[in-house]
């Protein structure tokens, strides 16, 4: 059984980072260890929630797995909440980065061409540092303009994409995936970029008129998962974008309307049988 380490916030209501992430990789086959970096009472789309943060736990964790001789077949980062935070999790991948280890990055920090009120341009700076030790990484397109310097576009075409993806691979990732990429009207999806053959990948839904909170944590838990029962990324992008669209369809037919997440409870069961 593979070990997967994922690093993210808990929020105790709200489904998202590791109450999506621990579940879902879980059911996908792999052993999930997780390192909290925060605990909020629910996620920030809430009014008035509450914050723990945890980073003066995360040095000593880690240190206690390295005594006892902890390996991981892959590490996933999802939020964090402060540069000191990415600064530790740089020096986790370096104590912890065996040769078959792979490392993913979803460097969680913006969304429709602006940062999350609680980050600046230094968090930008650290974040890209952080991607620059992954395997893969997979930003959305405002997270690729500000990590590369390049124009944020809400309209765009595929050769925009393609060199977004490029200034991203030279960051160091082997993989560079960007996430809510429309290439048609009425369409969405992503867009890959494999440094070591030069090839690109494109996988297009059909675009749902809905946004829940921790849709990104899903797609890129579900791609964890994926890799780790033997899927090549390009087919584990694609399982991902199946199933996070899918699962917002079931979302919209609860007639309690739930407005701060998605039911993947109740998609889990076909999640464990797609292929």
């Amino acid at each position: 059984m593979k070990r997967v380490l994922t690093i993210q916030d808990i929020s105790c209501l709200g489904k998202c980072s590791l109450t999506i992430a621990l579940p879902v990789i879980s059911a996908l086959g792999s052993e999930t260890v997780i390192l909290p970096t925060a605990v909020l009472s629910t996620h920030t789309m809430f009014k008035n929630f509450t914050c723990k943060d945890l980073s003066d736990q995360i040095d000593p964790i880690a240190a206690h797995w390295q005594s006892e001789n902890i390996e991981f077949d892959a590490i996933y980062t999802g939020y964090l909440g402060t540069v000191s935070q990415i600064d530790q999790m740089k020096e986790l991948f370096r104590n912890f980065k065996g040769d078959d280890t792979l490392i993913i990055v979803d460097p969680v920090m913006a969304d429709n061409g602006k940062l999350y009120p609680a980050f600046d341009m230094d968090y930008v700076k650290k974040n890209t540092e952080l991607c620059s030790l992954a395997d893969m990484i997979v930003p959305n397109i405002t997270e690729a303009s500000l990590m590369t310097g390049m124009e944020y576009r809400e309209e765009y075409d595929e050769a925009y994409i393609k060199e977004l993806l490029g200034k991203l691979s030279e960051l160091g990732a082997k993989i560079t995936v960007l996430t809510g990429v429309s290439l048609e009207p009425g369409k969405t999806g992503i867009m890959g970029y494999d440094r070591t053959t030069d090839e690109y990948y494109v996988y297009q839904n059909q675009r749902i008129d809905a946004v829940y909170h921790g849709t990104g944590d899903l797609f890129s838990s579900t791609c964890v998962g994926e890799m780790m029962k033997g899927k090549d990324w390009r087919n584990a992008m694609r399982i991902a974008a199946d199933y996070t669209a899918h699962t917002i369809e079931v979302t919209l037919q609860n007639p309690r309307k739930p407005w701060y997440g998605v039911d993947f409870e109740a998609t889990l069961p076909e999640l464990m049988t797609m292929e």
